[in-house]
């Protein structure tokens, strides 16, 4: 099922992810190493992703435990123009070798799944992944919580563990 947001509710989030992702930068609180190891990385193949299956072996790939099927799957159009309240994110999302403003002005698929191995154990924390038809787009984990944090899809250890150190850093205080 696909649900469709009114352009308020889906401006009103993206400006909550945008605030999220300058906050994270705003406070340095981004780990040196992180767009290192963002680059270096290997993501799985972005294209040919086609079903649920797909996309959750994709998310398997990143690192990522996730539920079997999405929270929600929501049908967005990326702004022809993105003003400086999408600078953040779309740095977040260029960090992993996506570009989505290639993909101004399209409709694409956001699927949420919670994730379920999140290093400190935490619940509720998500994993949104945006497919234009076949081919993901971008994405990031994140906490929706008040305190929460966002941050690539990258596993950011060697050793296919979240460190507490990375989960510390791109925490975003509360006022």
């Amino acid at each position: 099922m696909t649900a469709k947001l009114p352009r308020r509710k889906l401006a009103i989030g993206a400006a909550a992810a945008a605030l999220l992702c300058c906050a994270a930068l705003a406070l340095n609180l981004t780990p040196a190493g992180y767009q290192a190891a963002a680059a270096s990385a290997a993501l799985p193949s972005s294209k040919g992703i086609r079903t649920n299956a797909d996309r959750v072996t994709y998310l398997n790939g990143c690192g990522w435990q996730v539920t079997e099927e999405p929270l929600a799957v929501e049908e967005i159009r990326i702004p022809e123009e993105m003003d400086e309240s999408y600078r953040c994110y779309l740095a977040l999302q260029t960090a992993q070798g996506f570009d989505l403003e290639q993909y101004a002005g399209r409709r694409i698929r956001r699927y949420t799944y919670e994730v379920t191995n999140y290093p400190t154990g935490e619940s509720g924390v998500q994993a949104n992944l945006m497919l234009y038809r076949t081919t993901v787009v971008g994405g990031e984990i994140l906490s929706p919580r008040m305190d929460g944090f966002v941050h690539g899809l990258i596993d950011l250890s060697s050793d296919g563990q979240h460190t507490s150190e990375t989960e510390t850093l791109t925490r975003i205080p509360s006022s």
